[in-house]
């Protein structure tokens, strides 16, 4: 009985000599998936899709500035576009510089028509006067019309007045007074409107700088709510605000160089009104030695009395 024994147990050790090696490569079975648990390939985030070889990969964001820009940007960039489009400040500001070229211009075409008729009704006059012998026939001459008239009837007015008075230079410095006042009247009428033309000149480019500082801070407030440097973003508000210097400038520039040019024009009508005040004052001194040589030959008392 122990030989079949034997036999049996080498058989056994036979058998499982041989199914060792098959179960050593045999992989262990996986185990079983837990529930609820996640794929991996679900967990993995779904990454987004490449865009194609011949587009940029900043394509799409690029072509959304774009249109934001675009969107912001008016249609009209001409004056009138920039002037409907910009900020009430800078919108009043730009009323008020037009306003005042306008106030410019009109005083520079009243003045100069105003300038050129009374420098050629002096001259005329003046030719008229230097031929005239006494002031009693320039008062004949004159009336009462505007120029030389007001210079004549004073003197007339201050010989009769002085009629009784022996010191001739007296009358004469009384005469030369009055007429010097009415020279000093003269010339502030002539400058009437030329003072506003001083003051748009210095104050509208400072005007205008005040609208291209406020149009520009809104600039800046812009970029800073939009968070973008975009330059299209920024530029018609920058343009606006620099409208605002060239209409200062431009209603700055003409309004000083008329300015100029009327101080000259109202210097030389004052000096052709200085010359008529000294050829009255000869017919004064005339008139004065004409008397003293025939006490009873006074012109101007006939004359001073009828006026």
């Amino acid at each position: 009985m122990l030989a079949p024994a034997i036999r049996l147990g080498a058989v056994l050790l036979l058998a499982a000599v041989v199914c060792c090696p098959a179960s050593a490569q045999t992989p262990p079975p996986l185990p079983a998936p837990v529930a609820g648990a996640a794929d991996p390939q679900q967990a993995q985030p779904q990454t987004s899709i490449a865009p194609p070889a011949d587009q940029p990969a900043g394509a799409p964001d690029n072509a959304a500035s774009a249109s934001t820009a675009a969107a912001q940007l008016p249609r009209d960039l001409s004056p009138w576009g920039m002037f409907l489009s910009a900020d009430i400040v800078v919108k009043v500001v730009m009323v008020g510089l037009a306003f005042a070229s306008f106030v410019t211009w009109t005083i520079a075409l009243a003045k100069t028509v105003e300038i050129l008729a009374a420098k050629r009704r002096l001259r005329r006059e003046l030719a008229a006067l230097a031929r005239t012998p006494s002031l009693a026939e320039a008062a004949r001459k004159f009336g009462s019309r505007q120029g030389l008239a007001p210079l004549v009837h004073a003197a007339l007015i201050e010989l009769h007045l002085s009629a009784d008075a022996a010191d001739k230079e007296g009358i004469k410095e009384r005469v030369a007074s009055r007429l010097e006042r009415i020279e000093a009247s003269t010339g502030r009428r002539m400058t009437r409107g030329t003072g506003m033309l001083a003051s748009i000149g210095a104050t509208a480019p400072f005007v205008g700088l005040f609208g291209t500082v406020w149009g520009i801070m809104n600039s800046f407030i812009g970029i800073s709510k939009s968070h973008a440097t975009n330059l299209a973003i920024v530029a018609p508000g920058i343009a606006e605000a620099l409208l605002a210097t060239a209409l200062g400038l431009a209603a700055a520039i003409p309004a000083v160089v008329i300015y100029n040019l009327f101080s000259r024009q109202i210097a030389g009508y004052r000096a052709l009104f200085s010359d008529a005040a000294a050829e009255v004052l000869r017919l004064v001194s005339r008139d004065l030695d004409r008397a003293e040589r025939r006490p009873a030959a006074k012109a101007w008392d006939a004359a001073s009395a009828a006026e």
